[in-house]
């Protein structure tokens, strides 16, 4: 029988000068070793253009850690925050494009907004102005995909399921119930009402 491994790379978030540019992959078997180099990835070596060119879309939440050592700069500089808060106005004009031109799903793209701006406040905690000035900008309020519906409507089938599974056994309360599926008090009740006697 043969295995075949994937090309595999390792993402840095963060990289310095004595960053190497490949780690060695030692894989020990029964049969022997295997030794092989995989390269390293380093999100700080990529540009915006890089990423957007080569379609690293994955890269855009971890693009502020291109800029974590100036995060006290543009917290205290107006004019320096307004440069980095437009770079992110280009981020999401490029992602709005990319979603026009279908090579970008609304869910994907809300996912890589939502992500960015996790990102942006966990590495920017300490500075109040970069969160609001570009932390916000990557919140905004949630878009109702399709996607997003599809998927809060399968959640919600799920747990009127389990639901009604745990009614026909009729070991629990309506209020446990509706603790364990997820739901109101009220959601049960009216399932409970709905089942045949």
């Amino acid at each position: 029988m043969t295995v075949t491994f994937p090309n595999t790379a390792v993402l840095y978030l963060r990289s310095h000068d004595k960053t190497p540019d490949k780690m060695k992959y030692v894989i020990v078997t029964p049969g022997g070793t295997v030794r092989y180099d995989v390269p390293i990835m380093k999100t700080q070596a990529y540009t915006l253009d890089e990423i957007f060119e080569k379609h690293l879309l994955f890269l855009i939440p971890f693009h502020i850690f291109s800029h974590e050592k100036n995060l006290s700069v543009y917290n205290s500089d107006k004019e320096k925050l307004e440069k980095l808060k437009a770079e992110y106005r280009i981020i999401l004009d490029r992602l709005d494009k990319l979603e026009r031109q279908g090579a970008l799903g609304a869910f994907d793209k809300r996912t890589i907004i939502e992500l960015s701006g996790d990102v942006i406040k966990e590495i920017a905690r300490k500075y109040e102005n970069v969160q609001k000035g570009v932390g916000d900008m990557m919140v905004g309020p949630l878009i109702d995909t399709t996607s997003r519906k599809i998927r809060n409507e399968a959640r919600n089938e799920t747990q009127r399921e389990a639901a009604i599974r745990m009614l026909e056994k009729g070991k629990l309360t309506i209020k446990e119930i509706a603790e364990y599926a997820g739901l109101t008090v009220a959601e049960v009740e009216q399932l409970a009402a709905s089942q045949p006697v």
